[in-house]
């Protein structure tokens, strides 16, 4: 497997030398966000990385190769590209075996970042449990991902998009611990709060890193949902983002969007009816994400723990 794994020169020389190294998703920015914020916000993201010490390794399918860590060129291929497919455990064979560009999700880049050796990973929110599962069946490969491949994602939750009382309850099942930062609350994405409790409430890198480390030396493989809420400041009214989203997710219905198109289509027309508003929120999530999660593979690393 190893041979299908390309890293950069910044994510082999801090492997050689034993740095942390935060995985990132691709889909949030072939998918996630419009061009060219989302290309500035990759940039910015990986910066912030940099900044709290340690490297960070955006993945993405090019070429045939898994690609652990992007150069400039690739960033702005996959922000600008319409044709990078939306890539999940489903999709990586196909993608891989064809050469076609692929941007991974939280499944895939977990599965990528195992393969990579890459403990921590860094997204948005995660998929969930759709509103309508009990006669759709639709439900996130990413749950089934975090109850078995083992690699902590630091998110701002889920998005209230999804029926979050059944992806905690789905997440139990599976065993995967759920963390909170700063609350006890578990986040819903675009809001601090969710209305429900995380499981169990770790604050600091050192905390989070010991409860990792103890779950997997214990043999518990399977990931762990670091969940860390937006920034107050940006956090956007619940009462007014679920009005929004109960509006995009009738008009979702009425047009037939369903599977993958379904989030991108939700969050295309939350942006909309929210002028913008819920892009500068998801934004800055992904940035204090981006800083939690590096802090916490520098707790991690063999140097520190």
């Amino acid at each position: 497997m190893q041979s299908f794994l390309l890293f950069s020169p910044e994510v082999a020389a801090a492997r050689a030398a034993g740095k942390p190294v935060v995985a990132l998703e691709s889909t949030i920015i072939s998918h996630g966000m419009p061009y060219p914020q989302n290309v500035q916000t990759a940039r910015e993201v990986e910066q912030i990385i940099r900044d709290a010490g340690a490297v960070p390794a955006t993945i993405a399918i090019i070429g045939g190769k898994i690609c652990v860590g992007l150069s400039e060129e690739q960033l702005e291929l996959l922000g600008s590209s319409p044709d990078a497919m939306k890539v999940s455990r489903r999709d990586l064979a196909y993608v891989l075996s064809t050469g076609k560009l692929g941007a991974t999700t939280v499944a895939a880049t977990m599965i990528c970042a195992q393969l990579a050796g890459i403990e921590v990973f860094v997204t948005g929110g995660i998929g969930g449990v759709h509103r309508g599962a009990e006669t759709s069946f639709d439900i996130s490969a990413d749950l089934q991902e975090l109850a078995h491949t083992s690699v902590a994602v630091v998110c701002a939750g889920v998005k209230s998009i999804l029926d979050i009382g059944l992806t905690l309850e789905y997440l139990e099942t599976h065993g995967v611990p759920v963390l909170s930062v700063g609350q006890p609350g578990f986040p819903a994405f675009f809001t601090r709060e969710s209305g429900f409790k995380a499981d169990f409430q770790l604050d600091t890198p050192s905390e989070q890193a010991a409860f990792i480390r103890t779950k997997w030396q214990l043999g518990l493989a399977g990931g762990v949902v670091v969940s860390n809420p937006v920034p107050a400041e940006h956090a956007m009214p619940g009462e007014e983002i679920d009005a929004i989203i109960a509006q995009a997710l009738g008009e979702a219905d009425s047009q037939g969007v369903k599977g993958k198109a379904v989030t991108p289509f939700l969050l295309a027309r939350i942006k909309e009816l929210t002028q913008g508003r819920s892009l500068a929120t998801n934004i800055a999530l992904v940035k204090h994400n981006a800083l939690v999660g590096a802090r916490l593979a520098v707790a991690l690393s063999p140097a520190t723990v």
